[in-house]
């Protein structure tokens, strides 16, 4: 007779009693059909849908923010090929881990004849190592990979693999998803809270709209107001339950990845586009997120320059005002400064003339060389340069009217070449008419 394991024994007597399980995992969709939200994907005629009901799953990565169901998916589309998933957790597994999988699943085609889907989670943390290990075999079959990433895979994974790899774009569940998949779970008796609580559907929305887009905080909040209701001998779910769940909740931030790319791009564009409302609010998004203020305030000493420049030469001077306020302030009146700064600099006439001269110089200075300082502009500071010619027939402007004499500074190889070019906004209209003036002296 077989000998039997017990630890196995054990670990499936746990897998069947749910009981004890938090709530997000005991919901947790076990088909296609039960998954609320990502129609796009999911619906009838969609990509996904199609690839279940042909049976074709290909390899994918499936990226998108957290609790929008991600692995919820990948456990529904192996279970739809009836084929063995092997989960791998990019943090915990290394070369060796993979290498047990290749193994397993090799042995499960050979002589069973059943596919393996391999489910790594985090996926953007693999390091090029485990990618190019993962490579081989995924081109060749053996495994069919589907890759979950909260950031953008054309960053994190390497090139190779992402060639073959289908990206499917997971979106943050709508309140109305989230609505439905909390009414869900209060009803459900099999693995819900089977009717014990009684709420409005004011809870439930209060419920969707502070879970931003994620399914397993909702729920967790859900499990949480529960347990608060039941400690207080209650059944009726109401607002301040829910409130008290909550009170931790974190904003969507992720400070080191894609949503901070984000956030900080759509801040800067917003006040290139002279909205300040919309640049307060990304500002905000930012600071109760967790994002250093000196980061924002670098962004925006770095926007002075290059969206305003001379249009309004006091835009830099706020912005670097705004930091060594808050150096002497902080946090949290240091958000005052912060938003002055930025409403400042949203409404300042805008000019990116000060950049683009740059770029133009830099472009002549990198295809032509170091050109040659031209005589007349060197300093004759001894004996020896003066014979040289150093200086000579240089005209000092401050000994003609208006302190101004038409002049050539540039190297000979780029007279009359123009870099900076004034807006026609605020005060770089003033500079443009005296620039025209001068110019036309020159010429």
């Amino acid at each position: 007779m077989a000998k039997i394991d017990q630890s196995d024994l054990f670990a499936h007597s746990a897998d069947r009693d749910t009981g004890h399980s938090p709530l997000a995992d005991r919901m947790r969709p076990r088909t296609l059909d039960e998954i609320v939200g990502q129609e796009h994907l999911l619906g009838q005629g969609r990509a996904l849908r199609r690839m279940a009901e042909r049976g074709e799953i290909r390899s994918m990565l499936l990226w998108g923010p957290p609790g929008s169901g991600k692995t919820t998916i990948a456990r529904a589309l192996a279970g739809t090929l009836n084929a063995e998933l092997e989960n791998v957790s990019a943090v915990m597994s290394g070369v060796k881990e993979l290498r047990e999988v290749v193994a397993r699943a090799r042995e499960l085609r050979n002589y069973h004849r059943r596919r393996t889907v391999l489910f790594i989670d985090e996926i953007h943390r693999f390091n090029k190592a485990q990618q190019d290990a993962l490579l081989p075999h995924v081109e060749a079959g053996l495994v069919t990979l589907i890759g979950a990433t909260t950031e953008n895979p054309s960053f994190e994974v390497n090139a190779a693999l992402l060639s073959r790899c289908k990206v499917f774009v997971l979106k943050s569940l709508d309140n109305a998803a989230l609505a439905q998949v909390v009414e869900t779970a209060l009803r459900d008796p099999e693995r819900g809270l089977a009717h014990r609580f009684t709420t409005a559907n004011n809870v439930i929305e209060a419920i969707a709209s502070g879970s931003h887009g994620d399914a397993r905080r909702a729920l967790n909040t859900v499990e949480l107001a529960c347990d608060l209701c039941e400690q207080a001998g209650e059944t009726e779910l109401t607002i301040e339950h829910v409130e008290e769940a909550a009170q931790h909740k974190a904003l969507l931030y992720d400070k080191a990845g894609e949503e901070h790319y984000a956030v900080i791009s759509a801040f800067i564009k917003s006040m290139r586009g002279s909205d300040p409302d919309a640049a307060v609010y990304w500002l905000v998004r930012m600071l109760e997120g967790g994002e250093p203020p000196r980061f924002i305030l670098r962004r925006m000493v770095i926007f002075a320059s290059e969206d305003i420049g001379n249009a309004d030469p006091r835009a830099l001077q706020v912005a670097v005002n705004a930091l060594q306020a808050f150096e002497l302030v902080g946090l949290p009146e240091g958000v005052l400064p912060l938003t002055q700064t930025a409403t400042y600099l949203a409404t300042a006439p805008k000019s990116n003339a000060a950049l683009t001269a740059y770029g133009a110089a830099r472009k002549d200075i990198l295809d032509l060389g170091p050109l040659p300082v031209p005589a007349k502009l060197k300093n004759a500071a001894t004996n020896l340069n003066k014979s040289l010619g150093y200086s000579k027939g240089y005209k000092y402007p401050h000994n003609f009217d208006g302190n101004y004499v038409p002049e050539t500074y540039l190297p000979d190889a780029l007279t009359g070449r123009v870099y900076y070019q004034p807006s026609d906004q605020g005060e770089e209209t003033v500079i443009a008419e005296r620039l025209v003036r001068w110019r036309k002296r020159v010429e």
